[in-house]
């Protein structure tokens, strides 16, 4: 089965980003195992001058380059250290042969910054993540990049970051402090530089681009204690079209169906995380086959969700997995 790293534990206070690995390990047969973030930057550290040199024209290359990140900019420096990190941790996951990773901002001990840029490359190499020590989602992310394999559009790590709750039209902004997949960006994503308020750390380097819009989905893996269940909304992604100066990272938008407020109280009620699998390539077709396959609990929130018959199916769930015991 597929291997994933997990640097450090999960985020403090945060149950839903942790979960049963043993029970995982016996239904998914995917392992997570713990590495000390000492032995990730063991290997950071031994990135060679002209890796690190090759990296970077990689980086100018492929992308735009804000003006303090060139050479000879303000913040040149932390450019050098994000081609660092991601050296060494394509390095450690190579060696390891993990298909995906976590980390979380709460141990980063010996690391100069959080990993913001290496870490959006390596998902859109393929490479399941979340951030915070969520360990379910990179697996989830993985899978679904795996079944989307030669479908158009891609399918990446996402949360809920904040909404839009203008009465005509209400809408939910994807994002998360670094780690957006560029596979979604419209246009070439910018490498930019900004402060990174928890953490402690020097600030980090990250790819800034707004996401493609379109039918998707938010798919959430969560541990009901008993059981997986695998929770999927119907989405649509918009279009950005508004300038956002101070939210200097990645960024979606999509409107959940059947609507805003149906949508989100139905994934409320559902238990669905705020860490998710959005996708651009699958269907619920998908999801709903691997729940099959895999022995999940499977809840659609979809065009035709209300939140009285989800309430009633979730019941129904409870009384079907109870005398299956």
């Amino acid at each position: 089965g597929a291997k994933f790293a997990r640097f450090g534990d999960n985020m403090r206070y945060v149950a839903v980003t942790d979960g049963d690995k043993v029970e995982a390990e016996s239904q998914f047969g995917f392992a997570v195992n713990t590495y000390a973030i000492g032995d990730l930057v063991e290997v950071i550290n031994a990135s060679t001058e002209a890796e690190i040199a090759a990296l970077l024209a990689e980086y100018e290359a492929t992308y735009e380059l804000a003006e303090n990140v060139k050479a000879g900019g303000e913040y040149r420096a932390n450019l050098i250290e994000a081609a660092k990190i991601e050296i060494g941790l394509r390095k450690f996951l190579e060696q390891g042969d993990f298909k995906g990773f976590t980390d979380t901002f709460e141990d980063l001990h010996g690391m100069v910054q959080l990993p913001g840029l290496a870490v959006q490359r390596l998902m859109a190499e393929g490479y399941g993540f979340a951030g915070e020590g969520d360990w379910k989602t990179p697996a989830l992310v993985r899978a679904c990049k795996v079944m989307g394999a030669g479908l158009p559009g891609t399918t990446a790590f996402m949360e809920d970051y904040t909404y839009h709750f203008d009465p005509q039209n209400p809408m939910v902004l994807g994002s998360h402090m670094l780690e957006v997949d560029p596979a979604l960006a419209i246009g070439k994503p910018r490498i930019e530089v900004h402060p990174l308020g928890i953490g402690g750390k020097a600030d980090p380097a990250r790819l800034v681009f707004n996401g493609q819009s379109g039918d998707a989905l938010n798919a959430s893996l969560v541990d009901m204690g008993t059981r997986f269940r695998l929770i999927v909304n119907k989405v649509q992604g918009v279009a950005v079209e508004e300038e956002l100066p101070k939210l200097p990272v990645a960024r979606v938008l999509w409107k959940p169906l059947p609507d805003m407020k149906t949508g989100c109280s139905a994934w409320i009620v559902a238990g669905g995380a705020h860490h998710t699998a959005y996708s651009l390539s699958l269907t619920p077709e998908y999801l709903e086959d691997f729940a099959r396959m895999a022995g999940l609990e499977y809840v659609l929130i979809d065009e035709d969700t209300t939140v009285a018959r989800l309430e009633d199916q979730l019941k129904w769930n409870e009384l079907y997995y109870l005398l299956g015991k």
